[in-house]
């Protein structure tokens, strides 16, 4: 095609200006704003003419490419792209339960009610109405974190590493904190504990070995210099083999005689036992209260199955002077985020119901019979509209923890793999990202896999309308 009449082509493109005046786009801005409408024509012209750029040969296509018929899609798919929230539902079906990058914890149905009241109308986010006077947002979740953990305090702030930079600078600003080098974790996002720590204002004093670490390298390390001694839980990872580690009880031991505060970084926190219910040992957050530890922190939205939150329980005077730091401000969470996470702790008061309600706890804990129910389901389904081309089975399969948490925990499960003779897993799996809702699977060598433990039921007629629509326009190309 020559450039002459490539040229040609492309100015016979119409102008913003005269689309804005067709009865369509009219019918568009009766519903969208004008600057979005306008932006989306923009837009969608651009697309037409990097086509017209790319394309080999337009003879004889001309007039269909620019017909208003071909175009208009272009507006109405710009505008939907401009409209559309950024942050989506998505439905995972990778088995990864505590899925960092998918928004960890899904919430329990009291606590999305509760943050609805709550965002609707005013509250008593910092009123106390007994009183009558101004109160402590803080107050909301003290009482029933104390009740479950057995601390004599609570504070809660946006997340754990703001709970950790919190406390640090709090008792050890321009002191030495004392660690064992085999704790010196990466909790994820390249945020590691020195570099939380140096932000913090503390100094960093590692003792022991990567594997190894003994009370003496502690006893060793304590100067005049020392602010505080801190344990971190190296809950997404393990080291095994010739190993040795000073148990939490005994750091609590040391800083009692030492007169030095103890400090555990719990990571993801657990109010439930889960060696009872087959999995493996966890530390919980009431064995560590029990030991007489001064501060401990953990997340909310990992193994808890609340909100995004950094919860920080321990000894009264410690906590005290957390709560006056003027970085409590900086870090502090919102009424929604204390309204899911009320509601969350409410559920605790009795554990039988936390494990069956909380979503989090429901899926580490099915069983397999539920699970080749739901996989049996969406294989039905799938095999009733979907009659060639594609294989689909239905095995037993692995699924994880996720969020840092219980690393060597392999939870049975039913996967359901597809894989086509003709047809890309890729694309695939493109695809259905890009379904609404998007649907989240993994590749496992040349099938895609879809884990059967984070599908819940009411998801399942959605999936397969998401993997039919996928195969069926992989088949139209």
């Amino acid at each position: 095609m020559s450039p002459t009449f490539r040229r040609q082509v492309l100015r016979k493109i119409p102008s913003v200006d005269d689309i804005l005046s067709r009865k369509e786009i009219l019918d568009l801005l009766s519903v969208h704003p004008r600057a979005v409408v306008v932006e989306a024509i923009r837009r969608g012209l651009g697309r037409l003419r990097k086509e017209i750029l790319n394309r080999d040969n337009l003879s004889g296509d001309e007039e269909a490419l620019l017909s208003f018929k071909n175009i208009f899609p272009l507006f109405q798919k710009e505008i939907d792209l401009q409209v559309q929230p950024r942050l989506r539902r998505v439905i995972n079906a990778t088995g990864i339960v505590i899925h960092t990058n998918l928004g960890r914890a899904p919430l329990h149905p009291l606590a999305i009610n509760h943050m609805v009241k709550v965002a609707k109308a005013y509250s008593n986010l910092e009123y106390d109405l007994a009183l009558g006077e101004r109160g402590d947002r803080h107050f909301h979740v003290e009482e029933i974190l104390c009740r479950l953990s057995g601390a004599e305090s609570a504070l809660v702030v946006n997340n754990n590493a703001g709970a950790v930079l919190l406390c640090l600078n709090t008792l050890s600003e321009g002191r030495e904190v004392v660690i064992s080098r085999g704790e010196l974790v990466e909790i994820g996002g390249a945020f590691r504990i020195p570099d939380v720590m140096k932000r913090s204002g503390a100094f960093l004093r590692e003792v022991g070995t990567t594997n190894r670490t003994h009370l003496n390298d502690y006893q060793r390390a304590i100067s005049p210099q020392t602010g505080l001694l801190l344990k971190v839980h190296t809950s997404n990872f393990k080291v095994m083999g010739f190993t040795s580690d000073v148990s939490l009880a005994e750091l609590v031991q040391m800083g009692r005689e030492r007169h030095l505060p103890v400090m555990e970084d719990i990571g993801s926190g657990c109010f439930v036992d889960l060696t009872q219910y087959g999995m493996e040992k966890e530390p919980t957050v009431q064995d560590a209260v029990r030991t007489g530890v001064d501060v401990v922190t953990f997340s909310g939205d990992k193994l808890l199955g609340g909100p995004q939150a950094g919860i920080i329980l321990g000894k009264k005077d410690i906590l005290e002077s957390i709560k006056v730091n003027p970085l409590l401000r900086a870090l502090r969470i919102d009424k929604l985020t204390l309204a899911a996470l009320e509601s969350t702790l409410f559920l605790y008061l009795d554990e039988k119901r936390a494990m069956e309600e909380i979503p989090t706890l429901q899926m580490l804990g099915l069983d397999m019979r539920k699970l080749k129910r739901r996989g049996n389901r969406l294989l039905k389904r799938l095999q009733e509209k979907v009659k060639k081309g594609v294989q689909f089975t239905l095995r037993e399969d692995v699924s994880q923890v996720g969020g840092g948490a219980l690393p060597l925990q392999e939870l049975p499960t039913i996967i359901l793999s597809v894989k086509s003779s003709d047809r890309s897993v890729n694309s695939l799996e493109q695809g259905l990202r890009k379904a609404d809702p998007p649907i989240i699977s993994r590749i496992s060598k040349d099938e895609l896999v879809f884990d059967m433990r984070t599908v819940f039921d009411e998801e399942i007629p959605i999936l397969a309308q998401g993997i039919e629509k996928a195969l069926s326009q992989m088949n139209e190309k």
